[in-house]
């Protein structure tokens, strides 16, 4: 029998739906290889519909930080279920998407059972806590990072990575160049504006009501405005017209961040993955993140080593967009700041510009193909 058709089992993790998506690209990539691989594991929708076989749908469970102490007890019920599963069935690899937390275990559950492991997005550690990474030398085989700085990094510290660019940009069919807004002629009174408060039902939470809060003040000094919200799944919009303001007014659009970042002048979102979709569309941003005062200094600032918390800056490695990271309730200074920004067209144009020569390089590769070249490497 040829070595292509050989079957063979690929094991997947990703707990939020981010790593969901992300995964669900790669097993796309895959299939589309005519490899007789099979794919099981524990993710979300997405990733059923590319063709994987779900132990459990993790991604309706994303917490953020404090949030997941309370969820520890079925985390440890479903790593045992997995570990189970890699005792009893045969697995080829692993591979492990973002959410460390989680899938440091997993990680560790399949060094245990001899199994090889790709890391797919590198965990953050040049940015907070950086002595996990004797843990990711320990269990991970190689290393698919999606910042290019991260490469090096990693390497000088003894861990086998590539950089294999952003999966969020897969979908670019044009060079983010061309997505540079002009703003020659733009009005604020008929500025369009999408709010983006996140996926995870505790960012709804904390943001979702500050961002209409925002947008309304907003609106009050300029009434021609029009916002839209994008939402994840049909199941996160339900949330978020649950919880409207009677007097907002917003239309709602599903998963399409890159698309609508494309459409508007202007975005306010929730620090994360999402920003890089924005940066590609070129679309000026406010990038805001919220934690009580009290969590902060007690767990956020001893941890974090970097002088910049979003992505777009940590990339440019000045303050290209503003970040209200964290903010603790009043919302002044970021309507503040969204109304200075909106009045001055050439800083609108100068920061639409600066986005999308800062993302080019994240998006000149399709991320998806090198990890499946990574996966296929290790399965020969």
């Amino acid at each position: 029998m040829a070595q292509q058709h050989v079957k063979k089992r690929v094991f997947i993790s990703a707990a939020e739906p981010s790593g969901d998506l992300h995964c669900a690209g790669l097993i796309t990539s895959i299939r589309r290889t005519g490899r007789n691989i099979e794919f099981v594991g524990v993710g979300g929708r997405r990733m059923q519909a590319a063709g994987c076989q779900l132990l459990e749908v993790t991604t309706d469970r994303a917490a953020m930080i404090y949030n997941a102490f309370w969820q520890v007890w079925h985390y440890i019920k479903l790593i045992r279920k997995i570990a189970r599963f890699m005792q009893n069935n045969k697995v080829d690899l692993v591979v492990v998407c973002d959410s460390p937390a989680f899938n440091f275990h997993i990680a560790k559950v399949a060094k245990k059972a001899g199994i090889k492991t790709l890391f797919y997005v590198a965990p953050q550690l040049w940015a907070w806590a950086p002595w996990r990474i004797r843990k990711l030398r320990k269990y991970c085989d190689k290393l698919a990072c999606i910042l290019p700085f991260e490469e090096q990094w990693f390497r000088d510290r003894g861990v086998n990575t590539q950089f294999v660019g952003n999966p969020l940009l897969d979908e670019l069919t044009v060079s983010p160049s061309a997505n540079e807004k002009n703003y020659a002629d733009f009005n604020p009174d008929e500025a369009r504006i999408a709010l983006m408060p996140g996926s995870r039902k505790a960012e709804i939470e904390k943001l979702w009501l500050p961002m209409q809060q925002i947008a309304m003040k907003i609106k009050e000094k300029w009434p021609g405005v029009e916002f839209t919200t994008v939402a994840v799944d049909e199941k996160k919009k339900a949330v978020l017209e649950e919880k409207q303001v009677s007097e907002f007014v917003c239309e709602y659009r599903i998963g399409s961040v890159l698309k609508t970042a494309t459409e508007v002048d202007f975005t306010i979102l929730a620090s994360g993955s999402a920003t890089l979709q924005v940066a590609a569309a070129a679309c000026p941003m406010v990038i805001i993140y919220r934690i009580s005062r009290i969590m902060w200094y007690l767990v956020g600032r001893p941890l974090v080593r970097m002088r910049f918390l979003s992505l777009v800056n940590i990339l440019a490695d000045t303050q290209l967009v503003p970040e209200f990271m964290p903010y603790f309730g009043s919302t002044d200074s970021i309507v503040d700041t969204c109304i200075k920004l909106l009045d001055d067209k050439q800083k609108l144009r100068e920061t639409s510009r600066g986005l999308a020569e800062l993302v080019t390089p994240l998006a000149e590769g399709k991320a998806s193909q090198k990890v499946e070249q990574m996966v296929m490497e290790m399965l020969a």
